[in-house]
């Protein structure tokens, strides 16, 4: 709610319903399990509630995604019948429910402990981007799952594309893979997660999914063709409303 880009932006308006109401439709849609919002504010539950969903209020505290679905997963289910969770941002109202099932697919490997999803960089303007996070991994042939290495907000790997061989020569750029904020935990590497203190590379690149590679918790990707729309600012929002407007006829 406290967003400075959107005030309020959980309940911005999107053809009659708030924002998370959206997003928690879509996840309903993916048919994976139960959907539950976890949320600091009265006002998101209540929009949720009255939409027909659950939500269950959290401490207002919390500075990661992380740590707000491991508290709500232990309201919910103290008994431990989940053992999975997947993480949702709450503004993500186009999201497709085939998103949501692919972040999944890590987890059918029994090594993997968190899974994430990357899709292929389109745009050369994303490759110098800070705010566009990548993923350094590798995808053996015919496959769309692999581990990642690392993440940044530098163009990682890197590529004589972008750069130039040390000695002047330049070749074709090579694929570099935007990272998804969204993640599916088994349910004791999100307990351990979120026990870890802050890493050093995690508070260096302000990424706390670095703070799991530098434990030790091995982190997998699917590699996915559709980039979802992070609702940040009024703009995104007006996109949002234009995807999600009602067909005629």
């Amino acid at each position: 709610m406290a967003s400075t880009r959107l005030p309020d932006k959980p309940l911005a308006d999107i053809h009659g319903e708030p924002m998370i109401v959206h997003v928690w439709r879509r996840a309903v849609e993916a048919d994976i399990g139960p959907v539950v919002v976890a949320c600091a504010e009265e006002a998101i539950a209540e929009a949720v509630r009255a939409a027909g969903g659950e939500a269950v209020l959290t401490r207002p505290d919390h500075t990661t995604g992380s740590d707000r679905i491991f508290e709500a997963l232990e309201t919910i289910d103290p008994e431990g019948r989940h053992d999975a969770v997947v993480n949702l941002q709450g503004d993500l109202p186009t999201l497709e429910g085939a998103l949501i099932k692919a972040v999944l697919q890590p987890l059918d490997e029994a090594a993997v402990d968190i899974g994430s999803l990357v899709v292929e960089i389109s745009d050369p303007e994303e490759r110098r981007n800070p705010n566009v996070v990548k993923a350094a991994v590798c995808f053996p042939e015919g496959r769309t799952v692999a581990r990642a290495l690392y993440f940044s907000r530098a163009a990682v790997p890197w590529d004589p594309g972008d750069h130039g061989h040390p000695g002047g020569e330049e070749g074709p750029a090579r694929p570099l893979y935007h990272h998804i904020g969204i993640y599916s935990y088994r349910r004791a590497a999100l307990e351990r997660f979120v026990k870890l203190p802050p890493s050093p590379l995690e508070t260096r690149e302000r990424l706390e999914q670095l703070r799991a590679l530098e434990a030790g918790l091995r982190l997998d990707v699917a590699r996915v063709d559709t980039l979802p729309l992070g609702v940040d600012t009024p703009a995104d929002l007006a996109r949002a409303r234009r995807l999600l407007a009602p067909r005629e006829g």
